[in-house]
């Protein structure tokens, strides 16, 4: 009977807290409106001397937008709710880690990037960020015969990260 009794106690105590803890899964919650249905990405800008960098991050929120199923992407910004637009301040490519003969092995892609989500037709910021920060390393093998350029492999791939987090951020309000 007492065990019984410190069950129920323990299972209320559970719903209660978790009830109105104000926790939620990530990736589930929203701080947006409800009402922001159709987003139109605007290209971002490229303010940094990596070709191309803004146009692989733009396609890559566009893929992250589309597979989080929370708003439809548009192709005409008067179809859309809300914009989301940017520029990439800064792109940068760094060695973190070599080997015994002084040849990196591990590199750093860091972009900062300016971005902003507001609704059409107004000046009313939804979400914003000025200096979006992104950093991922990536590993480089260096016993391959040729040279290749695996940058832009890596800028890929790290665009698919950048894309994910940066999302998650907007809809959650961070």
């Amino acid at each position: 009977m007492r065990t019984m009794r410190n069950w129920a106690a323990a299972a209320m105590l559970a719903a209660a807290l978790a009830n109105g803890c104000g926790y939620a899964l990530v990736g589930r919650g929203s701080n947006l409106p409800d009402d922001v249905k159709s987003v139109y990405l605007k290209q971002f800008e490229n303010q940094t001397s990596r070709a191309q960098v803004e146009q692989i991050l733009t396609r890559a929120l566009a893929d992250e937008l589309v597979t989080r199923h929370r708003f439809a992407v548009v192709s005409d910004e008067a179809q859309a709710d809300a914009e989301l637009s940017g520029s990439v301040q800064n792109f940068a490519v760094t060695p973190v880690t070599f080997d015994s003969e002084g040849r990196a092995t591990e590199y750093e892609i860091s972009i900062v990037a300016k971005v902003a989500f507001k609704r059409v037709g107004s000046d009313d910021t939804l979400w914003s960020n000025d200096h979006y920060l992104f950093r991922q390393n990536y590993p480089i093998e260096v016993s391959e015969t040729g040279y290749f350029d695996r940058e832009t492999l890596a800028i890929d791939q790290v665009a698919l990260k950048f894309a994910e987090t940066m999302v998650s951020d907007l809809l959650e309000g961070f």
